[in-house]
């Protein structure tokens, strides 16, 4: 399978890091983290958003299709952390494994049917009842002058610089409503959530409704 990061994996943190950084920042105040807990990252990439997860002495484990990608978190994270490489939609973990599973900006890129496979694994992995899946994505707005727009037009130019594929998947992701549609679509509670950025990206920190798992 082509490795659609390979060439930019190495410079992914110095484009995007420091702007994503805050968001990474709020889900960690939204559910924070105890010792011993395990923490999945699903679409991992470099690495940042376990790395934040380290101070806090927990299991971690990441999972993303880049080798590229996984080659850079396994020189960030070192023996921190259990990197897989494999497909979201065919986890490698057992049910009821996870007291967090996380999902960054990587819910956008899919098509609706991975979409749909990948959330419905995240609740495979989570414990019942007491297990909380981190969502991160772009919202739909409304969004609020000047930031909104600026911000809004720095990630449609980044979203067409992705490529053909990676674009219509965005769109359609935003036409559906983004976050709030797979939500309720997957039944699940919101728990807490910040929209942020003038309106264009969401954090929501969710659980599984009973008897939801799939």
């Amino acid at each position: 399978m082509k490795d659609s990061y390979r060439a930019s994996a190495g410079i992914y943190d110095r484009l995007f890091d420091s702007m994503n950084k805050g968001l990474k920042l709020v889900g960690i105040r939204m559910f924070r983290p105890a010792v011993g807990m395990s923490i999945l990252d699903v679409g991992c990439g470099t690495g940042t958003q376990l790395e934040l997860y380290q101070r806090y002495k927990c299991n971690l484990y990441g999972l993303d299709l880049s080798p590229a990608m996984l080659e850079v978190a396994r020189k960030r994270l070192g023996d921190t952390a259990q990197l897989d490489l494999g497909d979201a939609t065919k986890m490698p973990y057992e049910d009821d494994q996870f007291d967090l599973a996380i999902s960054m900006l990587s819910l956008h890129e899919m098509p609706e049917e991975t979409r749909s496979a990948v959330l419905n694994e995240m609740k495979r992995v989570l414990k019942k009842d007491e297990g909380r899946i981190l969502l991160i994505d772009f919202h739909p707005g409304p969004y609020q002058p000047m930031q909104g727009w600026i911000s809004k037009t720095i990630i449609v130019l980044s979203e067409l610089a992705a490529g053909r594929e990676h674009f219509r998947n965005y769109r359609h992701f935003m036409a559906m409503k983004g976050l709030p549609t797979l939500i309720a679509q997957h039944q699940m509670d919101t728990k807490k959530q910040s929209i942020l950025a003038g309106g264009t990206f969401t954090v929501c920190l969710t659980a599984c409704k009973p008897d939801s798992s799939q």
